[in-house]
C-alpha cells in the first residue's frame, strides 16, 4: 500500500520559492524582472537549465546569473511555478497567452507541460487555433513537438491549401512544415501546381539564382537540388499529365536523378512497361463541397471569426433552434470592407455599406476576448437623414471566444426602434447602431483610438445583455461581408460585417 500526498508537497516546494534565504539562481527575463531559484530544483525539472548550468561560473557568492530575454515576466512565473509546485493557473488569461506559455515551456523543454497546455488548445480553443491559423501553423514546426497540433492545421491546409501556398509570406515557410504537406495523401492541389509551389519555394531560398532560367549553370540547378532534397522525393510524378510534364518539370530536368526521367519518359511511351522508380499513390481528391456554379472564397480566414461562429450566426438569422453544422452552412461570404485595410473611420462604414441590406457587423473589443455584434435585415441608408428602421429580425450578440465560455444571443424587442440611420452630418463620427444597445462611434474618426463605441443596457431595445459591463469600448477590428445564398454547404473561412443576398 502506498500513500501520496502531492498536494502538501506542492506547497512546500511553492512556500520554497518564496524563501529569498537560501537561493543560488538569478533569472532575468525580458524586461529585467529578476527572479530566485534554485539550482538542483532546476537541473531536476528542466533539461534546459540542466545545461545552462553546467555552463555558468557563479559569481563571488556562488550565485549563478541566467537571462532569458525573450520571456515575459508573467509567463516565467507561471513556469516558474510549476517547476516548483506542479500547478498552472489559467484563469481570466487570454488563449493567446496560453498558447505562448505553451511555447515558452516547449523551449525549456517541459514536455509534460509543454503537451498539456497542447492538448488544451486543441480540445477548447479551436476556435482561436483557427482564427490565428497563420501565427499557429508558423509557430509548431520546431523539433518535431507538436505533432497533433500540426496534425490539426495540416488537417485543415490539406482540404484548404490556399490558406499556406497562396499566402504572400509562403516562401518563408519552414522546410519542415512543407514537407509535411508534401506526404498528405489527401492534399487538394493538382500535382503539377504543387510541383510549382514546391520549385517557387525553393528558388526563393537561393536569392543569387538567375532570374532567367536560361541563365542558369549546372551549379545553379545543384543549389536548387540540394535545396529541395526532402520535398522532391515526396511528388507524385507518375500522376502528373505528360503536356504539364513536358512543360513544367522537363525545363528543371536537371534536379531530378536521372533514372527518375528516364522513368517517366518511358512511363508515358509505355506505360505497361515495368520502371525502376518508386510510383507514389495519387493523392486522394475529396467529394466536392459546392455547386458548380460556387467559387472558393477569395479571403479565406476571418480576422476574428471562425467557421463555427458563422454556423452559429447562421442559424440565429434563420431562426433555427438548434446551430448549422459545418456541413450545411448555406451562405457564401464576400468581402466588401475590411478595417485594417479600409480604414476604421465612420464615414467609410456609410459610404460602403451604403443599399446593402442583410448585414451583420461583428467587431472584436480591445484588450479583451470579446467579440460583439449585430444583424441588420434592411438596408444601411445614409441619405435617411436620421430615422428608425422598423424590422423585428434584428439581433445582438457576443460569441464565445478565449475566456468567453458562451455566445449570447439577444434579438429585438421593438421592431420600431430596431435600427438607426445615420444623418449625414453625423456620419463622420457615428457608424452602425442597433437601437440604443449596441453602436459604434468615434468623435476622432477612428474607432480603434477612441472608447466611444457603447454597449448599453439602459432603455435597451434587446432582451439578453451580451456584455457584463456597460460601458464603452475601442475595437481593433471589423470587416464587410456580402453573402449569397448557397444551396450546398460553402465552409466560411472569413467575415465580419456580412452582407446577405438570399
Amino acid at each position: 500500500m502506498t500513500l501520496k500526498f502531492f498536494d502538501k508537497l506542492s506547497q512546500n516546494f511553492i512556500e520554497l520559492l518564496s524563501d529569498k534565504d537560501d537561493f543560488n539562481v538569478i533569472i532575468i527575463v525580458k524586461n529585467e524582472k529578476s527572479f530566485t531559484a534554485h539550482s538542483n530544483v532546476l537541473k531536476c525539472r528542466s533539461p534546459y537549465f540542466c545545461k545552462e548550468l553546467k555552463n555558468i561560473i557563479p559569481n563571488e557568492n556562488n550565485i549563478k546569473t541566467i537571462t532569458v530575454p525573450n520571456v515575459s515576466d508573467e509567463i516565467f512565473d507561471i513556469i516558474l511555478k510549476y517547476i516548483y509546485g506542479g500547478i498552472v493557473d489559467l484563469e481570466n488569461v487570454e488563449t493567446k497567452f496560453i498558447f505562448n506559455l505553451m511555447i515558452v515551456a516547449y523551449e525549456f523543454e517541459i514536455n509534460e507541460l509543454t503537451k498539456k497546455l497542447e492538448n488544451l488548445l486543441i480540445e477548447t480553443k479551436s476556435s482561436w487555433l483557427k482564427s490565428h491559423f497563420s501565427q499557429v501553423y508558423r509557430s509548431i514546426f520546431s523539433g518535431n513537438i507538436f505533432k497533433d497540433l500540426e496534425k490539426f492545421c495540416n488537417d485543415i491546409v490539406a482540404k484548404y491549401p490556399n490558406l499556406i501556398f497562396d499566402a504572400k509570406d509562403f516562401t518563408s515557410l519552414q522546410e519542415s512544415a512543407l514537407v509535411s504537406l508534401l506526404k498528405r495523401d489527401d492534399l487538394q492541389l493538382e500535382e503539377v501546381v504543387i510541383w510549382e509551389y514546391v520549385i517557387k519555394w525553393g528558388i526563393a531560398q537561393n536569392s543569387a539564382l538567375p532570374e532567367d532560367l536560361k541563365e542558369w549553370t549546372n551549379e545553379n540547378f545543384t543549389s536548387l537540388k540540394t535545396t529541395l532534397q526532402q520535398c522532391l522525393p515526396l511528388i507524385r510524378y507518375f500522376h502528373i499529365p505528360g503536356t504539364d510534364v513536358s512543360k513544367k518539370i522537363k525545363p528543371y530536368k536537371k534536379i531530378l536523378d536521372e533514372q527518375l526521367w528516364e522513368d517517366l519518359i518511358q512511363y508515358f511511351m509505355a506505360p505497361e512497361q515495368p520502371v525502376e522508380s518508386i510510383i507514389l499513390p495519387p493523392r486522394t481528391i475529396l467529394a466536392q463541397e459546392l455547386p458548380a456554379n460556387a467559387k472558393e472564397p477569395t479571403n479565406p480566414l476571418s480576422t476574428i471569426i471562425s467557421y463555427e461562429h458563422v454556423a452559429e450566426i447562421s442559424s440565429w438569422i434563420k431562426r433555427k433552434s438548434s446551430t448549422y453544422s459545418l456541413t450545411n452552412t448555406p451562405y457564401e461570404f464576400q468581402l466588401i470592407l475590411r478595417g485594417s485595410i479600409n480604414g476604421f473611420a465612420p464615414q467609410t462604414f456609410w459610404d460602403t455599406c451604403h443599399g446593402h441590406a442583410k448585414t451583420t457587423v461583428i467587431m472584436k473589443v480591445k484588450g479583451t476576448d470579446e467579440i460583439l455584434g449585430g444583424y441588420n435585415p434592411l438596408a444601411w441608408d445614409a441619405n435617411a437623414g436620421g430615422s428608425w428602421g422598423k424590422t423585428d429580425d434584428s439581433f445582438i450578440f457576443s460569441l464565445k471566444n478565449g475566456n468567453i465560455q458562451n455566445s449570447i444571443l439577444s434579438r429585438v424587442k421593438k421592431p420600431k426602434n430596431a435600427i438607426w440611420k445615420e444623418a449625414k452630418n453625423f456620419q463622420m463620427t457615428y457608424g452602425p447602431s442597433f437601437g440604443a444597445n449596441l453602436y459604434m462611434h468615434s468623435p476622432s474618426s477612428n474607432f480603434t483610438l477612441d472608447n466611444f463605441s457603447v454597449y448599453n443596457t439602459n432603455n435597451g431595445n434587446n432582451k439578453n445583455p451580451i456584455r457584463t459591463t456597460t460601458n464603452n469600448f475601442s475595437i481593433v477590428e471589423y470587416e464587410v461581408f456580402k453573402t449569397n445564398f448557397v444551396s450546398s454547404f460553402l465552409e466560411f473561412k472569413s467575415c465580419t460585417i456580412i452582407s446577405l443576398s438570399l
